[in-house]
């Protein structure tokens, strides 16, 4: 992200030294900015800026594992996902699209009464964020930062993109607003895969302290049984992660 900065500010200094150096000025220009694009659409990547992908040294030393669902809460499929955590003692981060919030707010305070965490996943999953100007980004995520905050009573400390896209203006928002960006290590893909076995195997492939797993609770596929994916998931899920002895906690106690 600095050297971004750096060759788009630079570049125009530098042809006011010699105008000869265009090509070479432009062609770096856009290499930059083709880097950057690339970047966005990664969602793992850190490029520009902090990103996590795995929990804190601590956390993993503690033997801990995150489990995080998108796209809710949906008052048809959240209040099982949460029965099926709370028989297995997990903790999970739900991040919660600020619209889904107001329309279901009770649910909300519910996921926060039952140990878990709410967190930002923007204030209407909108897919054009990527092409945000500063502007646009601190709208969508502020709204849903009071959104939830009102809610709940808590603030949350993370802050995922809707399909994980971005673009460079994420990180200073993100900073001006006291969030950190994470994504995750793996994700089983539950909102088109049908089958929960396929999605199972992705998301144990290499289970280990300090992933951040991805489900979903909003936007769900349906296995052919007609229960959504994640219901059919979870349970072994769980069982696989108690078996290696692992702590499934919410991100915000992995930076304890």
């Amino acid at each position: 992200m600095t050297v971004s900065i750096v060759v788009t500010l630079a570049a125009p200094l530098l042809l006011l030294v010699s105008f000869e150096l265009w090509p070479w000025l432009l062609a770096a220009v856009v290499v930059d900015h083709l880097i950057m694009t690339l970047a966005g659409l990664l969602p793992r990547c850190a490029w520009l800026g902090p990103n996590w992908t795995r929990l804190p040294v601590a956390a993993i030393a503690r033997g801990e594992i995150a489990i995080t669902i998108d796209d809710g809460p949906d008052p048809d499929l959240t209040p099982a996902v949460l029965d099926i955590l709370d028989v297995y003692g997990a903790k999970a981060t739900f991040f919660c699209v600020g619209d889904k919030v107001l329309q279901h707010p009770e649910l909300c305070r519910q996921i926060v009464d039952r140990g878990h965490t709410v967190e930002n996943h923007s204030m209407h999953h909108g897919y054009l964020l990527p092409f945000c100007l500063l502007g646009g980004w601190f709208a969508e995520i502020d709204a849903a930062q009071q959104t939830i905050s009102a809610v709940t009573g808590r603030r949350p400390q993370f802050f995922r993109p809707p399909v994980g896209l971005r673009n460079p203006l994420l990180d200073p928002v993100l900073s001006r607003l006291d969030l950190r960006l994470a994504s995750w290590t793996r994700r089983g893909f539950d909102t088109v895969q049908r089958r929960p076995e396929v999605v199972l195997a992705k998301l144990l492939k290499g289970l280990r302290a300090g992933d951040i797993l991805l489900l979903h609770d909003g936007r769900y596929a349906l296995a052919d049984n007609g229960q959504p994916v994640i219901l059919e998931v979870l349970p072994p899920l769980l069982a696989a992660i108690a078996e290696a002895k692992l702590r499934p906690v919410t991100l915000q106690e992995a930076l304890l």
